[in-house]
């Protein structure tokens, strides 16, 4: 059976050094920017998969804006964390929690979604394809992907930068395996053709920080958060900085030819 990473046990430690960090709030910023701009505008409130979400920084956000959130995740711990902070939120209503593999969703259980966002989730299973058919089974004909990766490439380029070319040599595998750092990167290019054999095409390419691990205060201290996230929001869909990201995002529709014209603009 394929493996995929539980995070009990390391759900405080991986909030802290995630987004408790600069490096997780360019992360944030990123989508935000990207969902903001790639979905298509309406009124309608959009059904929304957060799979592997956590504890949901980005589906909270959206279900304040009035959409509704299924938030599946394998670990207990970060499910807790969810419900905890969707109470505080005044957001209960809008949330339905399923504690377990995404593999085991199915649309006989729980339907058809408008958008599915599988963020820093593909990196820590491995079979990848395999999850990427399983989200595409979910998806509404016309709906949307928004999948965030940890990009191999840029795990490659930044090795060669520290000069790392022990790791390098061993095809980026580690002798010891370090808590937070995924066991399968994903190739871009496997990721595209992935997801176009499933049918999908892509409306939208961003880096995730495209620069921010790269940098060095060694001549300098470090500009101001602000300006710092800014600038990464800048040159992230730009050639060639967006491919150095240590992760991609991508906007991904669902192509299937059995929709009709006037189906495949609604949000419903």
């Amino acid at each position: 059976m394929a493996r995929n990473t539980n995070f009990d046990g390391k759900s405080r430690t991986f909030s802290r050094n995630i987004y408790g960090t600069t490096k997780g709030q360019i992360r944030l910023r990123v989508l935000a920017r990207d969902l903001a701009e790639w979905l298509p505008s309406g009124n309608q409130p959009l059904r929304i998969l957060d799979a592997g979400g956590g504890f949901g920084p980005v589906s909270q956000r959206l279900a304040a804006e009035g959409h509704s959130v299924v938030l599946c995740d394998l670990s207990a711990e970060m499910l807790d964390e969810a419900r905890t902070q969707v109470a505080e939120k005044d957001l209960t209503e809008q949330f339905d929690f399923i504690h377990g593999p995404i593999q085991s969703l199915t649309e006989a259980d729980i339907g058809r979604f408008d958008l599915i966002l599988c963020h820093a989730v593909l990196e820590w299973v491995e079979d990848q394809a395999g999850l990427l058919a399983t989200l595409n089974a979910l998806l509404r004909p016309g709906g949307h992907l928004s999948l965030m990766y940890y990009n191999r490439d840029g795990l490659l380029y930044h090795s060669l930068v520290k000069g790392n070319f022990d790791y390098v040599h061993a095809n980026l595998v580690r002798k010891r395996r370090q808590k937070l750092t995924p066991g399968w990167p994903c190739r871009p290019a496997d990721v595209d053709d992935w997801l176009h054999k499933l049918g999908f095409v892509i409306n939208g390419r961003s880096g995730v920080r495209v620069f921010h691990d790269y940098m060095s205060n060694v001549h300098g201290p470090f500009p101001t958060e602000e300006a710092l996230i800014e600038m990464e929001l800048t040159h992230s869909r730009i050639e060639p900085f967006m491919h150095l990201g240590r992760y991609m995002h991508v906007l991904a529709q669902k192509n299937d030819q059995t929709v009709m014209p006037a189906q495949a603009g609604t949000q419903g």
